[in-house]
């Protein structure tokens, strides 16, 4: 079960109407248990007065609309009549589903300017004791309004906060309350790292653009390092690379539209000279016919090559389609990493032809995993852990659990929004807290 199509009734007419969906909040053992609950109740043909979007249902089992659950929402849309930003919070066996009513569609009284308003639940006891939908859409801030903000020590100017950058409505002030909120765990991977930006100041969708050097009109306060290229190509001119290194700095990025923050395997010094890398990593990017599950049978094997070499590897989600495996190395050599990965990649590409590949080209790897250990190139960079990424969703690069990676059989299971990874956080902390700690010399 990868998530739920969610109706209510119309309050007028009483018609069951279709208000969206939610993919989000349920743990491992409550989608069991739904599963088996809704396995009883399938039927042949949709409940609604009117059918969902074709997008919406293609791959829809129907069931009898007899279980009352309740969610929590950011965001009800007048237009289309669409709860967004859904994460599910469970069953209400207390609830009939008559009493379930559809949210109304009217204008708020008045806006105000706010970054994020407070997720809201679907259902709540009126006065009257009757539970209905929230029924008031969160306060939004009027287009292109600018407001100041305090991020630790200093003071920011943040604009259009309710713009739109996600297809799902996901907005601007979301994405820089996520990623206030996760700037505890985030920054110490970012810290001593030159930052790569993926912008995407039209939204996903739009126009993206990598951007290296800092742009024009950065603060005066925000640190940056002056790094040589790599490679022959093209200009010889050093980079200035910013340095996300306090909350103020990320939430800087994140005004900029700079969904995405790619770092490398590597540290700077106060001079800009490059340290040994301090990284191993392993990508590993699912081919056609394959997906994250392949990747997670492919890093369990990993997972024992690394392990015999006295390594120890720490997983994340990539955000996209596959996965990361870290390990925190010492080396004195900046080629030694890729050389030992490329090795391992072609030994595990040896031993199952049919499954793994350790090249890149595109020909190879239609049902196989391409184990991609370029990125431990001085030149490279990998997706930050908790960056977002620049998908239909605020899906998040998102540490993982070796328990998660065993016990992983569906895509679903691995896929985490914004909102899923800050409920991780306050429930795990940082599942790559202690990836510094386990630091060993590169075999």
């Amino acid at each position: 079960m990868g998530g739920l199509l969610l109706g209510a009734h119309d309050p007028d007419t009483g018609d069951m109407v279709y208000i969206g969906d939610v993919g989000t909040g349920f743990t491992e053992a409550e989608r069991a248990r739904l599963q088996a609950r809704l396995n009883l109740l399938r039927r042949e043909r949709q409940p609604f007065a009117v059918a969902p979007p074709q997008a919406d249902a293609r791959r829809a089992q129907w069931v009898e609309p007899e279980l009352v659950g309740e969610v929590v929402f950011r965001q009800f849309t007048r237009g289309a009549g669409r709860l967004r930003h859904t994460a599910w919070r469970g069953l209400r066996d207390d609830k009939e589903p008559a009493d379930v009513l559809a949210p109304q569609r009217r204008e708020p009284a008045s806006t105000g300017a706010r970054a994020k308003a407070p997720a809201r639940k679907t259902t709540r006891e009126q006065a009257q004791g009757e539970p209905v939908a929230e029924d008031q859409p969160p306060a939004s801030p009027v287009a292109g309004a600018k407001i100041t903000v305090q991020a630790g020590d200093r003071r920011l100017v943040l604009s259009n906060l309710d713009k739109p950058l996600y297809p799902d409505g996901f907005t601007k002030g979301e994405v820089i309350n996520y990623y206030s909120r996760i700037a505890p765990v985030l920054l110490p991977h970012l810290a001593g790292r030159p930052v790569t930006f993926i912008r995407f100041p039209d939204g996903v969708g739009g126009e993206q653009f990598f951007e290296k050097n800092v742009p024009h009109g950065a603060p005066s306060w925000l640190p940056t390092v002056r790094v040589a290229r790599s490679g022959t190509r093209g200009s010889t001119e050093p980079i200035t690379y910013a340095l996300l290194d306090e909350l103020a700095a990320v939430v800087w990025a994140a005004n900029m539209a700079a969904l995405e923050l790619h770092v490398p395997q590597w540290t700077v010094g106060d001079d800009g000279t490059r340290r040994p890398p301090d990284r191993l990593v392993f990508d590993l990017d699912p081919g056609p016919g394959t997906s994250i599950v392949h990747c997670c049978r492919v890093a369990e094997r990993l997972h024992d090559a690394l392990t015999d070499d006295g390594l120890t590897p720490l997983a994340k989600t990539s955000g996209s389609k596959g996965m990361q495996l870290y390990c925190a190395i010492t080396t004195d050599d900046p080629a030694a990493p890729s050389a030992y990965a490329k090795k391992l990649a072609q030994r595990l590409a040896q031993e199952a032809p049919d499954r793994v590949t350790a090249v890149m080209a595109k020909a190879q790897r239609t049902g196989r995993v391409f184990i991609d250990w370029s990125q431990n190139n001085t030149a490279k960079t990998t997706i930050a852990p908790y960056s977002l990424r620049g998908r239909d969703h605020p899906t998040v690069s998102t540490p993982i659990t070796w328990d998660e990676v065993r016990a992983c059989r569906r895509p679903a299971q691995l896929v985490f929004t914004a909102d899923d990874v800050l409920d991780r956080v306050n429930e795990h902390g940082d599942l790559l807290g202690d990836l510094d700690a386990t630091r060993a010399a590169l075999p």
